[in-house]
């Protein structure tokens, strides 16, 4: 139930191949097992529609509508701290705000790897037609999320560790 205190989300970000979506979900074991409340949001899903609408063809509107009804359905349910994964959602502070209120305190956390950490990651996961595009994507991204990550983010690598490991620190910044 939400107790009238602020709406909070942690932002998990990072390359492809970094482990957003495995330590988001260590991430919500670890919350689980204390009892906290929380929800969980895979945010590339919020934008798979082919074609891209006509007046959104970068699809940031339809994500942005997603995101508010599903975050409408959970704060229904009294929930008042999200986890949302997305590759960019460190940059979209604004949007969280729209969706979550201006007072929506935003915890953003950058996951990194080096190339080669990601390059293999991605290698056994992507077998797909798209691989090597994933792989050079992911480099890119890397670049540019290093560049223009707000101050705030809290950086994690994740090179050699367990996933264990990385979720109890991605936790701590929190303070949930």
């Amino acid at each position: 139930m939400n107790t009238g205190e602020r709406n909070e989300v942690l932002l998990i970000a990072g390359r492809s191949g970094v482990g957003k979506s495995t330590v988001a979900w260590e991430v919500s074991a670890v919350l689980r097992a204390a009892g906290a409340a929380h929800c969980l949001v895979e945010g590339d899903l919020m934008d798979q529609v082919h074609p891209a609408p006509p007046d959104d063809p970068d699809r940031s509107a339809i994500t942005e509508r997603n995101l508010a009804a599903i975050w409408a359905n959970y704060a229904a349910l009294g929930q008042r701290r999200l986890i949302y994964t997305n590759t960019v959602s460190v940059l979209e502070g604004a949007m969280f705000r729209r969706v979550l209120g201006a007072d929506a305190r935003i915890v953003p956390a950058l996951l990194t790897a080096d190339d080669a950490t990601a390059r293999a990651r991605l290698t056994g996961r992507e077998i797909g037609s798209q691989a090597q595009a994933h792989i050079r994507r992911s480099a890119h991204m890397a670049r540019h999320l290093d560049r223009h990550a707000p101050a705030e983010t809290v950086r994690v690598a994740t090179d050699g560790r367990t996933v264990v490991d990385i979720a109890r620190e991605v936790v701590a910044a929190t303070g949930w």
